[in-house]
């Protein structure tokens, strides 16, 4: 009798284990009104009657923002963009996580404005414990302008991967055994804004914003996110489960093919990395700059 109590409480026990790790992934629902809060300028945040588009705007009154309800640690993160068009010089639409603390974790897409008919430039950046100085640029092959593209963030104990119509256009692989800091621990909310850089984004800042081309309107589309809600503990988003699809071994570093594109749009569209900014760093890359991106 003994034994067979001790077989029903260890067997509720794992149900409970597997049901919270079960709980704590979610594929999203599709509606920005109700897995997103608008964080800046609700007048300037137009969301569609059945919540399945939003767009932002910019105009001299004020930028626009929101962000997501829950913190993640780990998973995939979909967004469907349609980027500001026209002139756009000056403005920032940006795509992130952050954990919003001193010492934060961020993974970002920031989408820079641009001159009328010359090429989106997309920069891609990443914070960890608090450090950046880890900018990438590339020139998007595409008018991100004229219709909704995919924009995806896959981020797991491995690796973090940067996605442009599920083409990985970077890289940063956790190398935390060799002392290169890795977001592994901190959760993240996800943050759509758009805003004027008018001191940095266009062209050095050379090229400012014309307000007479506004209002700037970013719109949004089809996201998707299949992620750990964080829950207060790390452990049941870093374990190895069927629902923490995001953390098995296959997804620990890109595939034949994914490498190939890869190498594709380092070839033909990167136009900055800070791996090879010698200058900036006066011949002292970070140590990650010297270790396998994939």
């Amino acid at each position: 009798m003994n034994n067979f109590f001790k077989y029903v409480f260890l067997s509720g026990i794992f149900l409970l284990h597997s049901l919270e790790i079960s709980f704590a992934s979610i594929v999203s629902t599709g509606d920005f009104n109700k897995d997103f809060f608008v964080t800046w300028s609700p007048s300037h945040v137009n969301t569609s009657t059945d919540g399945r588009s939003r767009s932002l705007k910019l105009d001299q009154e004020s930028g626009s923002a929101f962000a997501s309800n829950d913190m993640f640690l780990f998973g995939q993160f979909d967004m469907q963009s349609k980027l500001v068009p026209g002139h756009s010089a000056g403005t920032v639409l940006a795509f992130y996580l952050t954990s919003d603390q001193p010492n934060r974790d961020e993974i970002d897409f920031e989408f820079l404005g641009n001159v009328l008919d010359q090429p989106y430039i997309l920069q891609t950046n990443i914070y960890a414990d608090g450090f950046d100085n880890r900018e990438e640029r590339i020139h998007l092959w595409f008018d991100p302008t004229k219709d909704f593209h995919t924009y995806s963030i896959l981020w797991n104990l491995h690796q973090i991967v940067f996605m442009v119509d599920f083409v990985p256009i970077r890289t940063y692989r956790n190398h935390a055994d060799k002392g290169v800091a890795y977001p592994r621990w901190q959760p993240m909310s996800i943050k759509m804004s758009l805003w004027e850089g008018s001191n940095w984004a266009t062209n050095g800042g050379k090229d400012k914003i014309d307000w007479s081309k506004g209002p700037f309107i970013a719109s949004f589309a089809n996201y998707t996110i299949d992620a750990c809600i964080w829950k207060g503990n790390a452990r049941f988003c870093r374990a190895n489960s069927e629902a923490n699809w995001w953390n098995k071994e296959e997804l620990s570093s890109l595939t034949w093919m994914q490498r190939r594109l890869f190498k594709w749009v380092r070839k033909y569209h990167l136009i900055y990395d800070y791996c090879q900014d010698y200058k900036r760093f006066e011949n002292n890359l970070p140590k990650e700059c010297y270790l396998s991106k994939y």
